[in-house]
């Protein structure tokens, strides 16, 4: 299982954020491809069911291209709207026939014969992972699914899961800002049971970048732009900088509509912090020294 250093999220490229037009899908797909990012990141549910569907439009008609991209997914979220009349209520369902169905569908929409990564998108509190496992292993042997994993699952929850199937990537909120999978068990984990820890939101959701920082954000860039100057590369390159020197090989998944940030994000691939300039942004994001 292969994914480019930084993987491109692809959340906001179309009814959620820029509303790209299936040229803008395939410019920023060829842009990726040119900057060695191969790897994009979608769910079932983005721009309420139509995401998916745009971004297989345009792949569609870029012949080649295909076998040499990973095309991630996710299901399990259950939104009501107009794609989905059927639904009365947001709420999830991890149950074997809609796993099935859903994959099937995302097939469809994406026009490909087989996903490079499936995950289920959040824990459902009424999750059978027998049922789990039966509906992964069916569209493993299917040849529709070739890696599956999990998105925000807890590490009993991933226990449970992988105590029936393996759980090969666990998709977690980690950032300078969203420090928990950091000592609560969950890179630990992946790290024990050879997971692959993706990150979602690996710059804090953009909030380190607004107009009105607080303190927090405050210390955190001030280190930021220090080390930057040392590395030659961005503030925000160095916060992705604090991703990958983790051991876990934290794989950032950047949910940008912008094809230079892309871009520059893969400059942080190949830099590893320093122990105590790794531990300069924690104490920043903490507001007090380690223990």
């Amino acid at each position: 299982m292969k994914f480019s250093p930084v993987i491109a999220g692809c959340m906001k490229w179309g009814r959620w954020g820029a509303g790209f037009d299936t040229a803008a899908y395939q410019q920023m797909i060829n842009t990726c491809a040119v900057n060695k990012i191969t790897s994009f990141d979608h769910a079932d549910i983005y721009g309420d069911y139509t995401t998916e569907e745009e971004f297989g439009k345009a792949l569609v008609n870029m012949p080649g291209v295909r076998q040499h991209v990973q095309l991630i997914t996710k299901c399990g979220i259950k939104m009501v709207g107009p794609q989905r009349p059927e639904h009365h209520i947001k709420s999830y369902d991890t149950s074997k026939e809609y796993i099935i169905r859903c994959a099937d569908r995302s097939l469809k929409n994406l026009h490909t014969d087989y996903l490079d990564l499936f995950l289920i998108h959040r824990p459902d509190p009424l999750m059978n992972p027998h049922e789990i496992a039966e509906a992964l292993t069916h569209l493993k042997n299917a040849g529709k699914v070739l890696h599956t994993g999990v998105s925000n699952f807890t590490p009993s929850q991933v226990a449970m899961l992988h105590a029936v199937i393996p759980v090969e990537v666990n998709q977690l909120e980690i950032s300078v800002t969203a420090l928990d999978p950091f000592h609560n068990g969950q890179l630990d984990q992946c790290q024990q049971l050879n997971i692959h820890a993706m990150a979602w939101a690996p710059l804090g959701g953009g909030n380190l970048f607004s107009d009105k920082p607080d303190e927090k954000t405050k210390r955190i860039l001030a280190v930021a732009e220090k080390l930057g100057k040392k590395y030659n590369i961005s503030a925000d390159n160095i916060l992705l900088a604090f991703l990958h020197t983790h051991p876990a090989g934290i794989i950032p998944v950047l949910g940008t509509s912008k094809s230079i940030r892309l871009a520059e994000a893969m400059k942080a691939a190949g830099v590893k912090l320093e122990r105590e300039e790794w531990f300069m942004l924690w104490e920043a994001s903490k507001g007090h020294p380690v223990p």
